[in-house]
């Protein structure tokens, strides 16, 4: 699935981001894909102690989602009146679309292994596909930030 080192490399990227000043939009994109990434290291501690249930996937997910969300709350992330882009968190709005690249770069990553005879094509690939989607991603935001506001 995802391995920790990913999840950990992309909690130190909001840290970072955040002591840096970094537009939260940005930030919560890094945010987001921390959520998926914990996810998916959660569903493989499930998966090797073999813990099953029915709707495990789904409650797994929503439970750490809303546990990630909350704490925004409670940290005063979400919720400044200044912090608002159409009417929505930028934070929040960041989190959502970092979820969304993070997951689909899981997917590229699965793309290429199952291309590759489920081989990876390089090493670390693993680690790099999600990393490199999500500076692009940021990237991509940065410079749409710079030229509408």
């Amino acid at each position: 699935m995802v391995c920790p080192i990913c999840t950990v490399a992309v909690g130190a990227g909001v840290g970072f981001s955040r002591t840096l000043g970094i537009d939260d939009l940005i930030v919560g994109l890094w945010y987001g894909a921390l959520i998926v990434s914990s996810i998916y290291w959660i569903f493989s501690i499930f998966d090797k102690k073999k813990i099953y249930f029915k709707y495990r996937n789904f409650l797994l997910f929503v439970i750490t989602y809303l546990i990630f969300i909350i704490l925004l709350f409670f940290t005063d992330i979400l919720g400044n009146p200044q912090n608002y882009l159409f009417g929505i968190d930028k934070f929040l709005i960041g989190t959502i679309l970092g979820s969304i690249i993070f997951y689909i770069s899981v997917l590229y990553d699965r793309y290429l292994r199952k291309i590759n005879k489920n081989k990876v094509l390089f090493y670390y690939q693993k680690v790099i596909i999600p990393i490199m989607f999500l500076i692009f991603g940021s990237l991509y935001i940065h410079y749409l930030l710079k030229i509408f506001m």
